[in-house]
């Protein structure tokens, strides 16, 4: 088990860790938008330097796509004059700190039901506190990793993307995969109802336990992984046929989606506390979207079967019928 220590000494630049988030987001967008058909749009924006947040940002959008129902992928670059209190409940040393933070975030909301919808993203997060013991030191740690939340569960799917994200963090520490598995399913939980939001993956916080070096080097293999784990996915479900009941099983589980970044997603609550770009922020909400009360799907249907063999922790790696499809 590695432990975390954010004071140790770096020689790692801002300047490269922007480099490589800008590259990573044009190359997902590439490749997803050729797989969509349309190109993403782009909106760049700017906080002018004065206020609560100053920064600059690049927001790109697919809407009504061929695979996409609706996708974002956005590039984000902040600063602030204090850390907001969803950033230090874990680090109160560093409460009123200055700090800058930078990151790719990422949802794709798929049309078709049998296609999952995938969340990403990898940040970094500086501050240099003012006073107390480690005034004048600059503290660096990141955070990401992605996850799957399915509508209809297919295990050869979840076993290709969970061997994406082991993949991803085994040249690293072998024992990265199993601890931020463990992280994403404990994180990825809607406590009001007792009910995980989709099948897991990796999730990481407040890391830096290889250095700035290695954990930026880990944090690259995990953005690099995101088209290895969910586009071979996309690819041979987005033709699955479907209708109605399936759509609308879709939009119901989409609610899930909706209530866990609204209450629990601490990406969410930094970047509405601090003060951050409303429209970005919100762009991971799905285009539709539907409530009912106290509505449980029938026992033996497919959907039914997305609660009692899929919503709940699993080693999915511990399968060896990777061929079953699961339905």
């Amino acid at each position: 088990m590695t432990t975390d220590d954010t004071t140790q000494p770096d020689a790692l630049s801002n300047a490269e860790v922007r480099a490589y988030l800008l590259g990573l987001q044009q190359s997902i967008c590439d490749a997803v938008g050729a797989e969509d058909g349309q190109t993403f749009i782009t909106d760049a924006w700017e906080r002018p330097p004065g206020g609560k947040l100053a920064g600059a940002g690049i927001t790109r959008l697919i809407e009504n796509g061929g695979l996409l129902e609706r996708g974002g992928c956005a590039f984000s670059q902040v600063r602030g004059t204090a850390l907001p209190p969803s950033a230090t409940q874990h680090r109160p040393e560093l409460a009123g700190a200055p700090f800058e933070a930078m990151g790719v975030s990422l949802v794709f909301h798929p049309r078709n039901p049998y296609v999952p919808t995938v969340h990403m993203n990898v940040r970094m997060l500086s501050a240099t506190p003012t006073e107390g013991p480690l005034a004048g030191q600059t503290v660096r740690w990141f955070g990401g990793g992605m996850d799957l939340t399915p509508y209809y569960g297919f295990e050869d799917d979840a076993v290709h993307f969970h061997q994406a994200c082991r993949d991803a963090l085994a040249p690293h520490d072998p024992a990265l995969y199993p601890r931020f598995k463990t992280w994403c399913d404990e994180y990825f939980f809607l406590k009001h109802r007792n009910e995980p939001r989709g099948i897991g993956g990796i999730f990481f916080d407040d890391f830096s336990a290889l250095g700035a070096q290695g954990s930026f080097a880990m944090l690259k293999d995990v953005g690099d992984a995101l088209l290895k784990g969910w586009l071979p996915i996309a690819r041979r479900r987005r033709d699955t046929p479907y209708g109605e009941r399936e759509r609308d099983f879709q939009a119901y589980r989409r609610g899930r989606y909706v209530e866990f970044n609204l209450v629990w997603d601490r990406g969410t609550l930094f970047g509405l506390q601090s003060g951050g770009r409303t429209e970005s922020i919100l762009m991971s909400m799905p285009p539709q979207v539907t409530w009912r009360y106290q509505w449980a799907p029938e026992p033996g249907t497919p959907e039914a079967r997305l609660y009692s063999d899929f919503l709940r922790p699993r080693d999915w790696l511990a399968l060896t019928d990777t061929g079953a499809d699961g339905r």
